[in-house]
């Protein structure tokens, strides 16, 4: 299964961390200004990615976490 909302989600956080790092090193602010915009693109981008993404499943609300079943509460 090919999973491209992941990519996404993985290069933008890439791109963003290495803008903070470039600000943090005092980079020009023209390289920091583009890439700062290039990243809310890619954050527009990745939230449709991640929204249109086909992807199912069998669990339902009543499942609700795999962590804490509610059926198998412990008292």
């Amino acid at each position: 299964m090919q999973n491209t909302a992941m990519f996404w989600v993985g290069l933008t956080t890439l791109l963003l961390i290495t803008v903070t790092i470039m600000v943090t090193m005092g980079f020009p602010f023209n390289w920091v200004f583009y890439l700062t915009v290039l990243g809310q693109i890619l954050i527009v981008y990745m939230v449709y990615k991640v929204l249109t993404e086909d992807y199912h499943t069998e669990k339902t609300f009543e499942d609700f976490y795999e962590d804490y079943p509610i059926g198998k509460r412990l008292q």
